[in-house]
């Protein structure tokens, strides 16, 4: 009776977090929205030195990203506004090419929006001029239906994606949105990773772009790390580049102790709304012992990875002869670098979208 007492507490709590957790989030979010809807309200239209006539720029607190959209439609621009401020992005609209081009050289902008139809300057002379002023930006075309052809033609300028007008305001923000993840994805895959061998307090609270390798354990190839006791049993977790794959945990499946196991056998797994992945394991080996506080603490195999974020203890059976195949110091640390590319190559090939656990699982862990 007392343990079911303990079981319906237990779950009563998670409940009640989660709750508390969602509501505080949408009550922020409610907040921001509420904050940019004032902004976008009081938008003012500015002159700069007198050459930028036709700006109008709406800025909000911490924003996703900058965009100037040029369009001799005003409808256009002022859905461009009114949709994409209340998504969280900073927005200035022009209505002509040259004026677009000179706010390009001054300010930095993460996207460019131009239609393709307009008077002085047409879209396609504004996809080279700021595709060659500046290449890191990505520039987007706006199309009608009758000049598809053209806006894809662009592409061959540099444009990197076309729109097609009329929009709903859902379709431009689930666009933009795609767009940003493609472009992070790409900005991310140009960085040089930075691989640290730590020990296992200076794994924890590691920034994203940082990935660290465990000193003094092993890494199996399928990113599973064993760090041998002084009783000769040895301890197993999850590695840095794993978790940083995977994202969120939201349920640790531990494997039950006196299980046997054999190098490649599935030890233990991770769960996520539907999702699995299982990790296999790296010793053969009899499971002494698991590490119950995963059950109420799933993120610490993520926010500890070395230290309280152990999955099992396993007593091995021929420890010795299996450690060749496994990593350790340098040579993990030049094997996470190749991995890392490899990562980075299939979320380019998927369109910068987060790569499924099964996909993971497959080219990552057997």
């Amino acid at each position: 009776m007392t343990v079911l007492l303990v079981i319906i507490m237990l779950l009563a709590f998670v409940g009640i977090d989660y709750l508390v957790r969602e509501t505080t989030r949408r009550m922020r979010e409610k907040r921001q929205r509420a904050a940019r809807e004032e902004i976008l309200n009081v938008a003012v239209r500015l002159d700069i030195a007198g050459e930028v006539k036709t700006l109008k720029r709406i800025e909000v607190p911490d924003p996703r990203a900058r965009i100037l959209a040029v369009d001799d439609e005003g409808i256009v621009l002022d859905s461009f506004r009114r949709i994409l401020v209340l998504e969280g992005y900073n927005v200035d609209t022009v209505e002509n090419g040259p004026e677009a081009l000179n706010l390009v050289q001054r300010h930095d902008y993460d996207f460019v929006f131009t239609d393709l139809k307009m008077p002085i300057m047409d879209g396609v002379e504004v996809v080279k001029a700021v595709k060659h002023l500046r290449p890191d930006v990505d520039v987007v075309v706006i199309t009608g239906y009758a000049t598809i052809e053209t806006a894809v033609e662009t592409m061959k300028h540099g444009a990197s994606e076309y729109v097609q007008k009329p929009f709903t305001a859902e379709e431009l923000s689930e666009f933009v949105n795609r767009l940003l993840i493609k472009r992070q994805s790409r900005l991310e895959s140009q960085k040089e990773p930075t691989v640290r061998i730590v020990s296992p307090t200076q794994a924890e609270g590691a920034p994203a772009g940082e990935y660290c390798v465990p000193g003094g354990s092993f890494v199996s190839p399928g990113h599973a790390w064993v760090r041998i006791e002084p009783d000769g049993q040895v301890r197993v977790g999850v590695d840095d580049f794993a978790h940083k794959a995977l994202g969120e945990v939201s349920e640790v499946v531990l494997p039950d102790p006196g299980t046997s196991c054999k190098v490649g056998d599935v030890l233990f797994s991770f769960k996520r709304g539907d999702e699995e992945i299982r990790f296999y394991a790296p010793v053969t080996g009899k499971v002494v012992e698991d590490n119950a506080r995963l059950k109420a603490e799933p993120g610490l195999v993520a926010g500890s990875p070395y230290k309280d974020g152990w999955v099992c203890r396993i007593k091995p059976v021929d420890l010795a002869s299996e450690l060749g195949a496994l990593r350790i110091g340098r040579p993990v640390a030049e094997w996470y670098g190749e991995e890392i590319k490899r990562l980075r190559e299939l979320k380019a090939e998927n369109n910068g979208q987060e790569l499924t656990w099964a996909t993971l699982e497959s080219r990552f862990l057997k």
